[in-house]
C-alpha cells in the first residue's frame, strides 16, 4: 500500500501534461494572431486605433493566461516530480505557497490588463466605475494576501 500511495504522485503528470498542452496551444495561437494583426496593419486594414489597441491588449491578456497555465505545469512538476530542474531563481517553486504567489502575481496582472482594455474601449455608456472598482477590490485583496505571504 505504501508503494501505491508513493507512486500515486505521478497522477499529477496528467495535470502537468494538460496544463503544458494548453499553455503551448495558447502561445502558438497568440503568436499566429499577433502576426495576423501585424500583417493587417501593414496592409492598411486597421484604420481605427482603438480597435487595434483593443486587439493588442486582448493578445497580451492571452499570453498572460498562457503563462498561468505554464506556471501551473511547471509548478506541479517541481512540487510532485522533480524540483532539481535548472531554472532561474525567480521561477523556482518549492512549496504550494511559492506556486500561489507566482500565480496570484500573474492573476493581478491579467486583471490590470483587463481593466486597461475596458478603459481603452470605454464608450461613455457602460458602468466603468463599477467594473473598475470590482477589479480594484480584487487586486487589493490579492495584494494584501501576497503581502502577508512575504
Amino acid at each position: 500500500m505504501h508503494r501505491l500511495i508513493a507512486s500515486s504522485r505521478y497522477l499529477v503528470l496528467l495535470a502537468i501534461f494538460g496544463s503544458f498542452l494548453l499553455a503551448t496551444t495558447l502561445f502558438i495561437y497568440g503568436t499566429v494572431a499577433s502576426a495576423e494583426v501585424v500583417l493587417k496593419v501593414m496592409d492598411g486594414q486597421y484604420y481605427d486605433a482603438k480597435k487595434l489597441l483593443l486587439r493588442c491588449i486582448d493578445l497580451i491578456d492571452l499570453f498572460l493566461l498562457a503563462t498561468v497555465f505554464y506556471l501551473i505545469a511547471l509548478g506541479f512538476y517541481e512540487l510532485f516530480i522533480d524540483d532539481s530542474i535548472p531554472l532561474p531563481k525567480w521561477l523556482e517553486i518549492h512549496t504550494f505557497d511559492d506556486l500561489k504567489v507566482k500565480l496570484l502575481g500573474v492573476v493581478i496582472t491579467v486583471l490590470g490588463v483587463t481593466l486597461l482594455g475596458q478603459v481603452a474601449t470605454w464608450n461613455g455608456q457602460t458602468q466603468l466605475l463599477q467594473s473598475g472598482g470590482s477589479i480594484a477590490l480584487v487586486i487589493a485583496a490579492l495584494s494584501y494576501y501576497l503581502k502577508g505571504k512575504k
